[in-house]
């Protein structure tokens, strides 16, 4: 892997914030190796990047983006992850691994270029993911369908009871 120079380590995540959903701020220090593996695993299956980057570079690179508003806490080490899409999956892998770890807290979070406090990150955290939401709105709008065809197939079917009924009437 080529190390990158500093401009372009700026304009990569400035490329990236121009285009990002949400990006969470977090103090690593004290994370073993294997936890901050870990956590990468995690937020990678979610579809987020996160790495460690200088102060100073992150600064210039939210610059002219709506991540700007993040200065205030870029002191001591700073890790960062970006979220293209969906901002709850990441929020809830943080939130879960900030409470599961002693030393690994986040800072805070900038959602469509609003900063975010911590209860509201915990908040985030609570949503249901997007493909848990989009699952429940298809279950509201096939639910009248499924009643539509719930009462068709009834017709039938007490038709044929109250045939069923008139036949055992007359033989009896």
């Amino acid at each position: 892997m080529a190390i990158m120079s500093k401009t372009q380590v700026i304009e990569e995540l400035s490329a990236k914030l121009a285009t990002a959903k949400a990006a969470f701020l977090a103090d690593y220090r004290g994370l073993t190796v294997d936890e901050v593996n870990e956590l990468r695993g995690k937020l990678r299956e979610a579809g987020v990047e996160y790495r460690v980057v200088k102060n100073t570079l992150l600064r210039l690179a939210a610059k002219d983006t709506p991540f700007n508003c993040l200065d205030e806490y870029l002191k001591g080490p700073t890790a960062i992850a970006i979220a293209q899409d969906d901002p709850v999956a990441p929020a809830k892998v943080l939130s879960d691994f900030a409470k599961a770890s002693k030393v690994f807290e986040l800072k805070t979070a900038v959602l469509d270029g609003k900063l975010l406090s911590l209860a509201e990150v915990s908040a985030l955290a609570e949503l249901p993911s997007r493909d848990q939401l989009l699952a429940k709105m298809l279950g509201s709008i096939n639910a009248p369908i499924s009643n539509f065809v719930g009462v068709l197939a009834a017709v039938p079917r007490s038709l044929v009871q109250v045939l069923g009924a008139i036949k055992d009437q007359k033989e009896a």
